[in-house]
């Protein structure tokens, strides 16, 4: 069940000069060559997102959810000029699966253009909405990779309604991981970020690997720690103060002004966290399929 949303949200759609970019660098959390985002703002409304950050300049991101609406004609063109083929990532700035997407299927139509053209796909989500998806990401395997990413931070399903209010709960993000790689689509958990004094527990960390595990997720990537700069910082700590009264003063203490924020946990939490999974016999870091070089190569 897709979670209910907030009220006073404004739908607006809006023309994009430009829809897929190339990934800089080597990107061994999620593997993407290209990326790109169907919308702007997001309306799951996770307490820590860095996409509220000034320099995003997303003035609304909570309030206004900008649709691209030339989004699958920029992408059948920019695709098509593509001199090498890779996998295309969405979810980075905003959930591809939001709520709205229900109706505007835009995600759905950029999976039709990907299958098309060839390329792969790799799709970042906290709903369950990608469930319905299926047969399209099931084509687009037939040429080329295509990997859902479900990110879960918290095994407690309280927990995640407080911390992500408009995401689908972790327990149902969980059984959908596991009909998604039934299906044969690969499947992958995103550990990030991980809530210094809130999430940063072995006794959560280790039964998100083991139920991911369980559920057929071939990779987790995490970080424990997560970030904090302006007005992301001033809304992550105005959501403190109403859910963790108290836990306020600990991050101020602890972190001050920093930007990297890492759990006080987080070398130990590393250590057991990749002995587990190298017990589980899961993949700790991906690499993408175009390395970050001028070289030709035929991938597909």
């Amino acid at each position: 069940m897709l979670p209910l949303t907030y009220t006073h949200l404004v739908i607006k759609e809006i023309q994009a000069k430009t829809l897929v970019s190339r990934v800089r660098g080597l990107d061994t959390y999620f593997g993407l060559d290209y990326g790109m985002n169907l919308y702007r703002g997001c309306q799951h409304r996770c307490i820590y997102c860095d996409s509220r950050s000034l320099c995003y300049g997303i003035d609304a991101f909570d309030r206004d959810v900008l649709i691209k609406a030339n989004a699958i004609e920029l992408l059948d063109k920019e695709l098509r000029s593509k001199r090498r083929r890779g996998i295309v990532g969405t979810g980075s700035m905003n959930d591809p699966y939001m709520p709205i997407e229900e109706k505007t299927r835009l995600t759905q139509r950029a999976l039709e253009a990907i299958a098309r053209h060839g390329f792969g796909v790799h799709v970042i989500t906290k709903s369950v909405l990608v469930e319905r998806d299926i047969a399209h990401l099931v084509k687009i395997r037939r040429n080329a990779p295509a990997i859902v990413t479900l990110s879960v931070t918290t095994i407690d399903d309280d927990l995640c309604r407080s911390i992500e209010p408009g995401a689908s709960v972790s327990s149902e993000r969980l059984r959908v991981l596991r009909v998604l790689a039934e299906a044969g689509i690969e499947t992958r958990v995103s550990l990030m970020p991980t809530l210094p004094f809130i999430e940063d527990s072995w006794e959560n960390v280790s039964a998100i690997v083991r139920q991911a595990h369980e559920a057929g997720a071939t990779a987790i990537v995490p970080w424990f720690g997560m970030s904090m700069r302006d007005r992301q910082r001033a809304y992550f700590y105005e959501r403190l103060d109403e859910i963790f009264p108290g836990m306020r003063s600990r991050y101020e203490e602890r972190f001050g002004e920093d930007y990297m924020c890492p759990s006080p946990e987080s070398e130990r939490l590393f250590e057991r966290f990749q002995a587990l999974c190298r017990e589980l016999g899961i993949a700790t870091s991906v690499q993408p399929s175009l390395a970050p070089t001028g070289e030709q190569l035929e991938l597909f």
